[in-house]
């Protein structure tokens, strides 16, 4: 039990700056695995609405919170929205062999497909898509360029390689201007469920522009305001429209699945780098998701390439990675989050993912705050200092301490319980509940007790805190300190 007027600690099993997110299914959904999983290091459960239904949600979502008062943790909950789905209709037993020069039709009647004909479910399809664009079909595993309309509700397509077409399988329309809506029927539906049991995140699929996120944002705000959204960047239109995207959106996440689909592939690496270095610029959290360890759900080692792509996304900077069918369904979920933990381990132990983010601008209106954490982390270097505290209520500083990326602990104090969860999902940030406002003195006194009790820190450590005075007003950051450990 907590008592009032005191730092609450946690109880850190595994602790990597870089942050582990890992879907929760089948595999991974019973009270002792996903305990396991969260010992071994797991920050943040993602729950994947495109599949399961609200009772094994619910059921989720409560074993998180029972394991987090167990543990005392502060393990936060995604909740990832589907998004519209293309997909291909039924198959007449189940599948059709397309041939490469062979023509097919593509129809919105409800048709059972087969190898001259198949139905698909986007309605604005004529309207959409036009002669020489191309359709993707099953990740892009099959790919089609349309020749013709045919009538009102079907197109002529020509086959440009053979393959297996499978029933229901998606398909997409890279070089379409499409007319969907970012939020279905079926997406409120999932959000209301999700605000309703107060998840901490929510991911918007299918995002095209800052106008998706502002229409979120405003059903969030009506009944949850606390909540955070993250857009999927899994679109070329998105990679257009980044900039105003970032600049709505609380967090970013590079989706590469569809984005690996609609883009040249070779093109993906680039704009994850790029997406990444904007968004510590900016101060918001990204993930790097979709195949890190994709040969794990069935094998019990990943393969060099995904151990590389692991390495290489904490070397970017990002400040989380996300397992989706690894520990959903594969065959060994924990065991893929030891192999997470232990890659992230390696590389921020022995190289030098650290310092970067941009230098604040004076044009800024929080440029005091900003400057103030941006001094801090360079001193950190300079002093070779154990530790970074910031104390933030809504947890602007310490995303800004984090996007620096000092390489150094970051220790985060609050009075706003909830936002303890919120930056689980940041980068680096460790966080404490704290609700003693007598002065920034006795709040620096009682962290370093506190810190010096749980074997953080130790006689002669540098500490670096970052507050505001006076206390009580919860004011930006506009003070910094540096102290010796006795």
């Amino acid at each position: 039990m907590v008592t009032k007027n005191k730092v609450q600690g946690i109880n850190y099993l595994k602790f990597n700056k870089t942050k582990i997110i890992a879907t929760i299914g089948p595999a991974s959904s019973d009270y002792s695995t996903l305990k396991s999983m969260i010992r071994a290091g797991v920050d943040v459960c993602r729950i994947n609405f495109s599949h399961g239904d609200y009772q094994t949600h619910l059921q989720t979502i409560n074993t998180i919170k029972e394991i987090n008062e167990e543990l005392d943790t502060n393990v936060c909950i995604l909740c990832d929205l589907q998004g519209p789905k293309l997909r291909v209709g039924e198959m007449t037993g189940g599948k059709a062999e397309l041939k490469k020069g062979n023509n097919i039709l593509l129809t919105t009647k409800k048709i059972e497909g087969n190898k001259n004909i198949i139905h698909v479910n986007y309605q604005n399809l004529i309207r959409d898509v036009k002669p020489g664009e191309r359709v993707l079909l099953d990740d892009g595993k099959i790919e089609i360029k349309i020749i013709e309309k045919v009538d009102s509700q079907t197109l002529k397509a020509l086959i440009l390689n053979s393959g297996i077409l499978l029933s229901r399988k998606g398909f997409n329309l890279p070089e379409s201007n499409l007319t969907l809506q970012g939020l279905t029927k079926k997406d409120k539906e999932d959000l209301i469920f999700a605000l309703k049991n107060d998840i901490d995140w929510v991911a918007m699929s299918f995002v095209r522009s800052e106008k998706d996120i502002i229409e979120l944002k405003k059903l969030v705000s009506k009944s949850n305001p606390r909540t955070q959204i993250i857009a999927k960047i899994e679109k070329p239109e998105a990679v257009i429209n980044f900039d105003k995207i970032l600049e709505c959106a609380d967090g970013i996440m590079v989706a590469r699945g569809d984005l690996g689909v609609e883009y040249a592939m070779q093109k993906v690496p680039l704009i994850q780098k790029q997406i990444v270095e904007k968004c510590l610029a900016a101060s918001k959290p990204v993930i790097i998701a979709t195949q890190m360890m994709e040969s794990m759900i069935e094998n019990p080692t990943p393969t060099r390439a995904e151990v590389n792509d692991v390495a290489n996304s904490v070397l970017d900077g990002a400040d989380a990675v996300m397992l989706s069918a690894e520990t959903s369904i594969g065959k060994y979920p924990l065991k893929t989050i030891q192999a997470v933990e232990q890659i992230i381990h390696e590389i921020e132990t022995n190289s030098n993912p650290y310092y970067k983010g941009k230098k604040p601008e004076k044009s800024s209106p929080t440029f005091i705050s900003d400057e103030i954490c941006f001094t801090a982390v360079r001193m950190s270097e300079h002093l070779d200092a154990k530790c970074i505290v910031g104390m933030t209520f809504s947890g602007y500083t310490a995303k800004k301490i984090s996007s620096y990326r000092p390489n150094c602990d970051i220790f985060i104090l609050t009075s706003n319980r909830p936002i303890l969860k919120t930056l689980n999902m940041v980068w680096g940030i460790r966080g404490f509940y704290y609700d003693l406002e007598e002065s920034t003195d006795k709040t620096i006194s009682d962290t370093i007790d506190f810190l010096k009790s749980k074997n953080f820190i130790k006689k002669g450590d540098i500490v670096i805190n970052c507050s505001s005075m006076p206390l009580a007003l919860k004011q930006r950051t506009n003070s910094l300190k540096v102290s010796e450990v006795k």
